[in-house]
C-alpha cells in the first residue's frame, strides 16, 4: 500500500462519515487533518552536543523529515540556560509525510507500548486540535536500541480544521486513533 491510497482512502472515509451529518451541509465544512508537529526537548541539548545530534539523527529517521533546533529566547538562570541556546527540536510534517507518519504511529508505535489501554479524549485544547506525549523513542521501529544515546520523549500534536473538540475525536476516530471507550 502506498502513501498515496492511504490519504485518498483517507479523505474518502472521512467525508463519507462527514457527509451523512446535517451540520457539514458543504463538503467544504468537513474537518481535516492539516498538519502534524513532532517536538522533542530537553535541558542536556545546551550541556552536551552528542544528545542534540543524536536526537536529530533518532527525529530524522521517524519522521523522514530534518527536524529544526528551537533556540531559547530568553536567558533562565534557574535552569543554566542562555540566550540563543539550544533547548529542543521540531518538525512540522504536511501532505504525504504527514500520513505517512500517521499510518506508521497508529499501526505500529500505539502496539508496542506496554498495557496499552487506548488514548484519553482530554488532550484537545477546545479547537478540536489533538496532543499526546510519548515516554520514548524506541516506539517508532525505525529506532534501534543498541544506538541510542538516550532515552527521549516526544509531543505529538495534530493540527486539525475542526472547529471544537466533537469534530476533532470524530476526524480522529474516523482516521483510526485507539480512543478510550
Amino acid at each position: 500500500m502506498t502513501y498515496t491510497s492511504i490519504s485518498s482512502e483517507y479523505k474518502q472515509k472521512i467525508v463519507n462519515t462527514f457527509s451523512s451529518n446535517p451540520a457539514f451541509s458543504n463538503i467544504q465544512m468537513i474537518p481535516a487533518l492539516e498538519k502534524i508537529v513532532v517536538n522533542q526537548s530537553t535541558g542536556d541539548f545546551a550541556e552536551n552536543a552528542k544528545y542534540l545530534e543524536a536526537a536529530i539523527k533518532d527525529l530524522e529517521n521517524i519522521t523522514g523529515q530534518k527536524p529544526v533546533i528551537t533556540r531559547a529566547k530568553k536567558p533562565i538562570a534557574a535552569f543554566k540556560i542562555r540566550e540563543n541556546m539550544p533547548v529542543g527540536i521540531c518538525v512540522t510534517l504536511r501532505g504525504e509525510k504527514m500520513y505517512a507518519f500517521l499510518d506508521r504511529l497508529i499501526h505500529l508505535s500505539f502496539p508496542r507500548i506496554r498495557d496499552f489501554q487506548g488514548l484519553s479524549k482530554k488532550h484537545y485544547d477546545g479547537c478540536g486540535n489533538y496532543t499526546l506525549g510519548l515516554t520514548e523513542q524506541l516506539l517508532f521501529p525505525e529506532i534501534q536500541f543498541d544506538k541510542i544515546q538516550k532515552l527521549q520523549g516526544l509531543e505529538i500534536s495534530l493540527v486539525t480544521s475542526a472547529k471544537n473538540d466533537e469534530d476533532g475525536f470524530l476526524l480522529l476516530k474516523g482516521v483510526g486513533f485507539p480512543f478510550v471507550a
